[in-house]
């Protein structure tokens, strides 16, 4: 049973321009396809984007796109989710908090699967860099900013999930097991601010063309299914002021 209920996207909802000007916003995982659509999506909305990655250069690229956008500049953060400390992401918090004196939200769009394998034979590493990336850094990154959420007017930290049906079938492992682990998280965090200025939220989106759709599905053509365009106007969407139509709930938005 889902620890969340589930929600659906308004009908006819579509982003529109300025939905969240004057809203600071943290996307980590920007360097990925489901990060830099979001990172790119909060930019036309009118947010200020902050976005963080494991490699420097790759997201100097993905700042030279959102840059060409004219949609205002972003912040680079370089942040390994893997071996980052709660220093580090204290630091984070601190340096948009001197920099904008806000933030208006945190989108976990970072993960970490390696590919699909049996438990007797999943590295005990890989396991571990699964938890780490896809658990306990979305906690620790959230708990390091919620000072600042909770003193926004109103603020919205999304986690992003994956099909239960599918994910909980033997050969998922650790990543399997992370996303049930980061759904919990969510309805955890939610009933301790039900009611203040921080919503929480999940997002489920449909099959979108990622690096880790192509690592999960070898025969598969990855190039015929969509960007995740589409989930990334979702994310809009909850970290927007209509986004509290949703909030406690599993936003999904697969057909």
């Amino acid at each position: 049973m889902s620890a969340l209920p589930s929600a659906r996207l308004p009908e006819g909802w579509a982003p529109a321009p300025g939905a969240l000007t004057g809203r600071v916003v943290i996307v980590t995982g920007a360097t990925g396809g489901l990060g830099g659509e979001t990172a790119k999506a909060a930019m036309r909305a009118g947010a200020t984007v902050v976005i963080t990655g494991r490699k420097l250069r790759a997201l100097e690229k993905v700042y030279d796109e959102l840059v060409a956008l004219g949609a205002g500049e972003p912040v680079i953060h370089p942040l390994d989710l893997e071996s980052a400390t709660p220093n580090d992401y204290a630091a984070l918090a601190e340096g948009i908090e001197k920099e904008f004196g806000r933030l208006d939200g945190i989108v976990h769009a970072a993960a970490h699967f390696n590919e699909l394998t049996p438990m007797a034979m999943h590295k005990p590493d890989d396991w571990l860099r699964t938890m780490q990336v896809n658990v306990s850094a979305p906690f620790a990154l959230t708990q390091a900013c919620m000072p600042l959420l909770t003193k926004a007017d109103d603020s919205a930290v999304v986690f992003v999930l994956d099909d239960p049906d599918l994910v909980s079938r033997a050969h998922w492992g650790g990543y399997g097991v992370s996303k049930a682990a980061v759904e919990r998280m969510a309805a955890v965090l939610h009933a301790e601010n039900a009611r203040g200025a921080l919503r929480v939220h999940a997002l489920l989106p449909p099959p979108m063309r990622t690096a880790l759709r192509r690592a999960a599905y070898y025969g598969e053509n990855t190039l015929e299914k969509p960007l995740p365009t589409a989930s990334a106007e979702a994310i809009v969407y909850l970290l927007s002021g209509a986004g509290v139509d949703a909030r406690g709930t599993v936003l999904d938005i697969r057909d």
